[in-house]
């Protein structure tokens, strides 16, 4: 088991497994293209095939060096379903789990060390985004009503409902095509239109999504400071245990010293 443990946790062993995930990309790419697929079909299919044995062979080879704690590691139980998908039928009505295969991609994100880094990352912030989406959802509520009263009539493809409100504003917030698809259109019949829309991406395009990107980059920043804080206590904690040493070794040096001076000559 140690023999089988020190070959999962080798770099070679890990490199192999990474090259292998990245390769199976492009073949499950490749198999999309029907001229290649008339071509070579045989050929990437026994490809796939091979590349599938070797990820089972790998979560194997995991549980009989990890055991039972092989199911403590969210990353593992990650992999197992990603691989264990790809091994339904692709026949009958589980034919659309077959494109599913592509999430074997994903098990670059515990393979690489970088990417993990940025997941955990990311699932750190949720909690903290949860102010923020819900700030979100409440002003774009709000303004899909307003937007559904105010332009309902008029433009019923775009604003004839609240959920054919949120679509649209959702388009206006992401900047496509929002002034001449949605905004000038608009303006043509209600040319005070602009007071409703530039406040919209003014906040919802501008103000809630830095709220985004400021909540997750300074989580990434405090995971980044956690092994430096560690490192620091460690350091403190060696330099301690050094005067502690020190200090027992000079109260051992006084004892033997008031011990010669008492003793008779």
């Amino acid at each position: 088991m140690i023999a089988v443990r020190r070959l999962v946790e080798s770099s070679l062993f890990q490199r192999f497994i990474i090259t292998l995930i990245i390769f199976n990309a492009i073949v499950l790419g490749l198999e999309t293209d029907a001229g290649i697929m008339e071509k070579t079909g045989r050929f990437l299919i026994a490809i796939d095939k091979f590349c599938l044995v070797v990820f089972c062979i790998e979560i194997v080879l995991k549980v009989i060096a990890y055991r039972w704690r092989f199911f403590r590691d969210p990353w593992n139980w990650f992999d197992l379903i990603v691989v264990g998908i790809a091994l339904i039928p692709g026949g009958g009505p589980w034919s659309v789990l077959r494109g599913l295969r592509v999430l074997r991609v994903f098990r670059l994100l515990g393979a690489l060390p970088q990417l993990r880094k940025v997941v955990a990352a990311f699932a750190h912030a949720i909690p903290g985004l949860g102010g923020v989406i819900l700030l979100m959802a409440v002003f774009f509520y709000t303004m899909a009503v307003l937007a559904t009263n105010l332009f309902g009539d008029v433009f019923p493809d775009w604003f004839g409902s609240v959920g054919k409100s949120l679509y649209s504003l959702f388009q206006v917030m992401t900047l496509e095509s929002w002034s001449m698809g949605i905004a000038r259109p608009v303006m043509e019949s209600f040319p005070w239109a602009w007071a409703f829309f530039v406040p919209f991406i003014m906040v919802a395009t501008f103000t809630i999504l830095n709220l985004f990107i400021g909540v997750i980059v300074s989580t990434m920043q405090e995971l980044s400071l956690i092994p430096d804080v560690v490192e620091e206590i460690e350091e403190d904690l060696q330099l301690r245990e050094t005067l502690d040493r020190m200090e027992k070794d000079l109260s051992y040096l006084r004892q033997q010293m008031d011990a010669k001076g008492s003793s008779p000559k």
